[in-house]
């Protein structure tokens, strides 16, 4: 039998209500304490029960990461010449859990952690041991890797907020990156459709009713997979012939106030009480992206379209009748105009108008 010597245990305890409380047990220098964390489990009766108490697990484990380093730091003291001592990874899961509540976001440092580790060979790190020529081998370790290189940028990127952070809380006093160039991000093209292939596919019959609703609730919309994915009939408020869509975005965690067209509306579909979803069928991406293949080739559209296409369409769709691109952003919901700009660079109507000013050069329309 293996003896744990975690100094913090993630435990449970049913209440008289039928709910499970999660709490932390802090076992430091021979004393015992207890943090309740005010999360609950529900009994899974539901799909939907499940995946709210995987999202409770998740939080709960990031705050007993956190609590973990906490305890790490009192051991060898940040201000201390120990420092370095401090686990890197541990470290870094506190990052990961501050990110805990934006679930794209966390998704992705925990996608770099997995190269981290690998690179480490699943052993543990101290900040000690991270020098520039650890931090080389990283990078010539992710050159090796079949990744793009815009996902070698998402994780070089991770791991470089990661030591400016250490190097900011003086946990490390020498920044090992100094002199090591990162990878740089590379535009990609934005696939969307056009108003005529959005009335096409919405004229063709599709194998799954659910993910042809989504996919073009999306198209008018704007909104992400995984907002639409978790959206509940408590979030959706109706006033009069207006309908309003009142959540948080799952990537950035941010409250939006969305107002949707009565066609956008009507593709709810029967409206039902409380926190069920919009949508409850279909919960994996990638099965929404196989029947979504299907319906567009189903449409005679030649694009290679995946889930995500439906924002590029509201986006591209909404400058192309004229609206304001601060207003594009609003509604897209970005935290930064650069971000919307990306889309004026696909349809900028004033060049298109630039180069037809050209004069006729040639006979015969050559």
């Amino acid at each position: 039998m293996t003896i744990s010597h975690e100094p913090v245990r993630l435990r449970q305890r049913k209440t008289r209500t039928g709910l499970t409380t999660l709490y932390l047990d802090i076992y430091v220098h021979g004393r015992r304490t207890y943090e309740y964390l005010r999360l609950y489990l529900v009994p899974e009766k539901t799909r939907e029960d499940k995946r709210k108490n995987a999202d409770t697990m998740r939080l709960a484990e990031a705050v007993r990461a956190k609590r973990l380093v906490e305890v790490q730091n009192g051991k060898f003291g940040f201000d201390t010449p120990d420092a370095g001592g401090v686990s890197f990874f541990k470290y870094y899961e506190v990052l990961c859990a501050e990110h805990a509540s934006r679930q794209n976001t966390y998704h992705t440092w925990l996608f770099a952690l997995r190269y981290l580790r690998a690179y480490a060979g699943g052993s543990d790190v101290m900040f000690a041991a991270i020098d520039r020529v650890w931090v080389e081998g990283f990078r010539e370790y992710l050159c090796r890797q079949a990744l793009s290189s815009n996902s070698r940028w998402l994780i070089f990127s991770h791991f470089t907020a990661c030591i400016h952070r250490a190097v900011s809380d003086n946990i490390i006093q020498t920044d090992p990156l100094k002199g090591v160039s990162g990878f740089k991000w590379r535009d990609t093209t934005r696939t969307f459709l056009t108003i005529d292939e959005v009335r096409l596919l919405a004229q063709t019959p599709c194998r799954n009713d659910v993910v042809r609703r989504m996919f073009l609730f999306s198209c008018l919309t704007g909104l992400r997979w995984s907002d639409i994915r978790a959206l509940t009939w408590s979030e959706v408020q109706r006033h009069g012939e207006y309908t309003r869509l009142v959540f948080k975005q799952k990537k950035t965690g941010g409250l939006e106030y969305l107002d949707i067209t009565p066609q956008a509306a009507a593709l709810l579909g029967g409206y039902a009480a409380g926190t069920a979803l919009v949508f409850p069928s279909i919960s994996d991406v990638a099965l929404a992206n196989y029947y979504l293949k299907l319906w567009v080739r189903a449409a005679g559209i030649e694009k290679k379209v995946s889930f995500h296409c439906g924002r590029h369409t509201f986006a591209v769709m909404m400058l192309d009748l004229g609206t304001d691109i601060y207003t594009v952003s609003k509604l897209l919901g970005h935290r930064n105009l650069a971000t919307t700009q990306i889309y004026a660079k696909v349809l900028d109507k004033n060049k298109q108008a630039a180069v037809m000013r050209i004069p006729k050069i040639f006979e015969g329309g050559e």
